[in-house]
């Protein structure tokens, strides 16, 4: 019995051990007590021995488990590198596609906004040139209307007269009178005079005689100045349209005229005057952009920024 509970409790490794214990337990009823001592000491050892093993593979798992991790965290980590890489290459072309885009951006909106520009001014020209020849119909059936009433009484007058019509003879012209040529003034003095005119808010007569100079020197220093002066006049007339038709003219005429960013403005300041606020803030950009250093762009930029909150008030209700 002794011998079979010591059996038992020994831990064996290996199915040798255990058939030698079992033959050491049979032969323990003849054993001596020396025998039994040898025979527990070879037992604890192997007892030891067990232990030391168990715990020599439990040292090597924690290791290859160790490595295992490491080696799973070096992979991570080399694909977290790939895909940062990958990441900062596709960034770098999103950048070069946003730059592309905003360059074909700005390029196609200042297409749009020059053309809107020139159909802006084709229709103010066509809107003046309407209400012009309105005008001059008005004026055709009035002078037409006159030479009637001017015939009848013409008629009326010649038969009250009748045969008692007397001749008068005309008032004889000395030579020196025959002589004398009309005096002609000089372009500067032709000149001055219409600017006099203009100053003393004769605006229709200095329109004329500014309009009589381009004709006799179409070429000359001041014809630039000549055509700014007639589209001011009508300006101060109040009749912006053709003061728009009047700059314009002076815009395309002479483009590097001194007087070109005051044409420009008050082209602008004539569009917003007839209500057209949209053409106006096109044009006064404009302004700002083509003379950015010149009081006329201080003025344009204030206008434009003026009319541009006005228009986002109009939106909001």
């Amino acid at each position: 019995m002794f011998s079979f509970r010591l059996f038992s409790a020994a831990p064996l490794k290996t199915a040798s051990q255990i058939i030698l214990a079992a033959v050491i337990a049979m032969l323990s009823a003849c054993a001596t007590t020396d025998d039994m001592e040898v025979l527990r000491q070879d037992i604890s050892k192997l007892q030891r021995d067990s232990a030391s093993t168990q715990n020599e593979l439990s040292g090597i798992k924690e290791k290859t488990t160790g490595v295992a991790k490491e080696e799973s965290f070096t992979t991570v980590r080399q694909s977290q590198a790939e895909m940062q890489s990958t990441l900062s290459n596709v960034s770098r072309d999103i950048q070069v596609l946003s730059g592309r885009f905003d360059e074909n951006k700005y390029s196609v909106e200042k297409k749009l906004k020059d053309s809107l520009t020139e159909t802006e001014l084709l229709r103010a020209q066509m809107t003046a040139l309407e209400g012009q020849i309105r005008e001059i119909k008005k004026k055709i059936d009035t002078i037409e209307s006159q030479a009637k009433e001017d015939k009848t009484t013409l008629k009326e007058q010649s038969g009250n007269i009748g045969n008692e019509a007397k001749e008068t003879s005309a008032p004889t012209m000395t030579d020196a009178e025959k002589n004398a040529k009309p005096k002609v003034l000089d372009k500067k003095a032709q000149y001055d005079a219409a600017y006099a005119l203009f100053t003393n808010k004769k605006y229709r007569e200095a329109r004329e005689k500014f309009e009589l100079y381009l004709k006799t020197y179409p070429q000359d220093e001041l014809a630039d100045n000549a055509q700014f002066w007639i589209g001011e006049a009508y300006y101060r007339e109040k009749d912006f349209e053709s003061a728009i038709l009047s700059y314009e003219t002076l815009l395309k005429k002479y483009p590097k005229s001194m007087k070109a960013p005051s044409a420009l403005l008050k082209q602008g300041l004539s569009f917003v005057e007839i209500g057209d606020t949209k053409t106006a803030k096109v044009i006064l950009d404009q302004v700002t952009e083509r003379f950015p250093k010149t009081n006329e762009a201080e003025i344009a930029k204030k206008k434009s920024d003026e009319i541009g909150k006005k228009q986002i008030l109009k939106k909001k209700k």
